[in-house]
């Protein structure tokens, strides 16, 4: 919601007191280029009589839109541990370490034994199979060469410490053999040598680079800590991992690099994460394909850095879904980065009781399928927030989409929001649960705070695409302008009159597209006079039912609008092509079309049956009609 919904009576005192003692002056907005692809940028100066005028300025106000690719958002990021020789090895030199209940029996070097516990002490080959009932194998070797442990039906419990525990090694390769069934759990209390030690705590861990691949299944009970963990890279290339932890699932501390297979996980904390905060060449996830299947009571997905996505199938749920609570000390994001957020393609199914895709700084979606539940946000950058292409379905948010810079330069998007659809504000907003104003379960539209700043550097970017959104608030909310050149945007606005279908500070040009909002009219905006495309204003002398349809037609009787807004309406704001200057229009409600309707819009057919509400002629770049009140 708008900051100026909140300080209305401020204004009034200050502008009073500003007109008597001081006149007119005029207010400098900086608005967007009109283009994607240019590398210029619109001020808007909004004069004292509500005029603008356009000029061009730098770009340097521009925040970081971040990585346009995860290629380029790679380069940034330090190599990954991988090898091609990682898998590949000399079956014929291999040691084999048989698990037998409380014993183990050892064919083969590198291994020493005591009990049920085996400590490799070189690097090589090492097969393991069969059952530990209560038993560890160690990997401590100075070797500067690769260890290589292959589970072919492999079981270990231990009742003190980790399953596999690798001390020190130069890098560990976990084969898991295929066809092969195999199964990792730690206790639930470590014993350690002394007090101050606190590793391992995952039922798999590393102190060195870790891979994992292979045909077969593994199975982690992380009943201490974590379920996976490795101290520096961990990579896992293929095979079927299912992970359950009290606390972490899977963790690579300076990355998690995912080439493919599939991967359950099921965390009271964090399900994947990456977690050097250290040096920002680290600390990142990247996933190149592979089936996900999170259950998270923290982040599903979480780095410190960047969160690279080219491909997958995502099943995610964090903090319990968009119906739970989470106070302010949690976090329980699907997806998030703290720098860089890129997807490329796949299947998002996410239900998050907080942000279901978040970054600190930039989002770039250059396609993707999503269907998005959140508690907060659907979308949330910081920063900035690009969507080049995709299908985005977010079917329940507090906002649906929100940066300080929105740029959409095509796909399909469609939003329910039960207060904004797309909020252009700046920062972390701290709405919805996450403040406990609202937006979860009986929140009411209008109450989360956004960022109270009106700022210059504030744009929504509209250069494409289908944007259909359904707010119980503002519908688009701009804390500064609104450029549009292209794209079809429908608003199911709000019906209470402290929120707009459109509500935004700085200006709205608009130069091209289909642009129609509507809902209440207790704040009316439409385009301003800076754009080159014609737009109306149209407020009822009542209120329109739900799913009845406003019909406009030119003087010829052709079809310029016919549309069924999914609420009751008092208000639109409406730019096409089709408006022309000079041009009468007449203006129907109710009736019945013979056209197709996608999202309440009608192509073709034959409109009938209507009431004639009034006629319009319009006079210039913005004509309103029947509107009074509001903010302007």
């Amino acid at each position: 919601m708008n900051k100026r919904k909140f300080l209305v009576l401020v204004t009034i005192i200050l502008m009073s007191w500003l007109l008597v003692g001081c006149g007119a002056t005029s207010i400098a907005e900086t608005a967007a280029a009109v283009s994607a692809a240019t590398t210029e940028q619109m001020v808007v100066n909004e004069t004292s009589e509500g005029d603008t005028a356009v000029t061009t300025a730098s770009t340097a106000a521009n925040p970081d839109r971040g990585a346009a690719s995860v290629v380029e958002a790679a380069a940034a990021n330090a190599p990954v541990h991988e090898d091609e020789t990682d898998y590949v090895w000399d079956s014929s030199s291999e040691t084999t370490i048989a698990l037998n209940g409380d014993t183990i029996a050892v064919t083969g070097q590198g291994v020493t034994g005591e009990g049920s516990t085996a400590t490799i002490t070189a690097a090589g080959t090492y097969t393991l199979s069969g059952s530990l009932a209560d038993g560890q194998i160690i990997v401590d070797t100075e070797a500067e060469e690769t260890v290589h442990l292959v589970l072919n039906g492999a079981s270990i419990n231990s009742s003190t410490s980790a399953a596999i525990y690798v001390a020190n090694a130069e890098e560990v390769v976990i084969l898991l053999a295929d066809g092969s069934s195999n199964f990792l759990a730690d206790a639930a209390s470590y014993v350690f040598a002394t007090a101050e030690e606190d590793e391992p705590n995952a039922a798999l861990f590393s102190t060195a680079d870790l891979t994992i691949f292979g045909g077969g299944s593994l199975t982690v009970a992380g009943n201490y800590n974590d379920g996976i963990a490795s101290k520096d890279g961990l990579i896992i290339a293929s095979g079927t991992i299912v992970v359950t932890a009290v606390d972490d699932g899977i963790r690579g501390k300076d990355y998690l690099l995912v080439k493919d297979g599939s991967i359950t996980v099921s965390a009271q904390g964090d399900g994947l994460k990456a977690d050097n905060e250290e040096d920002s060449t680290l600390g990142y996830i990247s996933i190149a394909s592979g089936s996900f299947d999170i259950t998270a009571g923290g982040d599903a997905i979480q780095a410190a850095t960047d969160v690279l996505i080219s491909d997958g199938q995502f099943n995610i749920t964090s903090g319990g879904g968009s119906s739970s609570f989470v106070d302010e000390s949690s976090s329980a994001k699907g997806i998030k980065a703290t720098v860089n957020l890129n997807i490329e393609n796949g299947t998002f199914v996410i239900n998050s009781a907080d942000d279901a895709v978040h970054s600190n700084a930039s989002i770039v979606i250059n396609n993707g399928r999503f269907t998005v539940a959140s508690g907060d946000d659907g979308f949330h950058a910081d920063t900035a927030l690009t969507i080049n292409n995709g299908e985005i379905n977010v079917t329940n948010a507090y906002e649906g989409i929100e940066s300080a810079v929105i740029t959409i330069n095509g796909g399909n998007i469609h939003v329910v929001s039960s207060d904004d659809g797309i909020n252009v504000a700046g920062g972390n907003d701290g709405s919805g649960t996450a403040n406990g104003f609202g937006g979860g379960p009986g929140g009411r539209p209008g109450r989360g705070q956004d960022s109270f700043a009106t700022s210059g550097n504030y744009f929504l970017y509209i250069n494409g695409g289908t944007i259909v959104v359904d707010a119980g608030g503002d519908g688009l909310d701009a804390n500064g302008s609104i450029v549009m050149t292209n794209g079809l945007v429908l608003v199911n606005g709000p019906t209470e009159q402290m929120n707009g279908a459109l509500d935004y500070d700085g200006g709205f040009n608009i130069s091209g597209g289909f642009f129609l909002a509507a809902g209440s009219a207790g704040m009316p905006q439409g385009s301003d006079s800076s754009s080159t495309q014609n737009s109306l204003l149209l407020g009822l002398n009542g209120t329109l039912p739900a799913g009845s349809l406003i019909h406009i037609q030119n003087s010829s009787g052709e079809d310029v609008l016919t549309f069924a807004p999914t609420k009751a309406i008092q208000m639109i704001a409406f730019s096409s092509a089709e408006l022309v200057s000079g041009e009468t229009y007449e203006v129907f409600y109710g009736g019945n079309s013979t056209g197709t309707a996608s999202d309440g819009l009608y192509e073709g057919g034959t409109y009938s049956g209507g009431t004639a509400y009034t006629s319009v002629t319009l006079s210039g770049t913005v004509t309103s009609v029947g509107v009074s009140g509001g903010f302007r």
